[in-house]
């Protein structure tokens, strides 16, 4: 008896398996997308649009020659708050170009959204207006 009953046990597991089989196959009907939700796709980078503007976080920031730490660093930027304008994304790093036309990868976190603004002259007279007889007149610091 203990053989007739192990031949059924061994028939019914592999009459389930080739139904499993058969579902997985057919892809399962209705009943498997009440069921199994789908994992939306990876974004790379933010989402937000490509070209923005941004500033640099910190006095000191490493710009790489790829989107990664195992790129080596090109140059270092010295100056808080200096303009840069995103031009591509990958994950947490952000390809930037700064004001003289010079590009490189930072990682996200040492840019900040606050924009910032750059006068690349030696003395420039401010105005809160578009015309010279506009409160302000103040000189910009160089």
């Amino acid at each position: 008896m203990g053989f007739r009953s192990s031949s059924l046990v061994g028939v019914a597991i592999a009459v389930l398996a080739v139904f499993a089989i058969h579902i997985l196959v057919s892809g399962g009907g209705a009943a498997k997308a009440d069921n199994i939700k789908e994992t939306p796709p990876q974004r790379r980078g933010s989402g937000l649009p490509i070209p923005r503007f941004a500033s640099l976080r910190s006095d000191e920031v490493n710009v790489r020659t790829g989107p990664g730490t195992r790129y080596p660093v090109d140059w270092v930027f010295k100056r808080k708050s200096m303009p840069v304008e995103i031009v591509a994304e990958y994950d947490n790093w952000r390809k930037i170009r700064d004001w003289q036309g010079a590009s490189g990868w930072v990682h996200q976190s040492l840019l900040t959204g606050k924009r910032s603004f750059l006068i690349a002259s030696k003395a420039a007279s401010l105005h809160k207006t578009p015309s010279a007889s506009a409160e302000g007149g103040g000189q910009a610091r160089t």
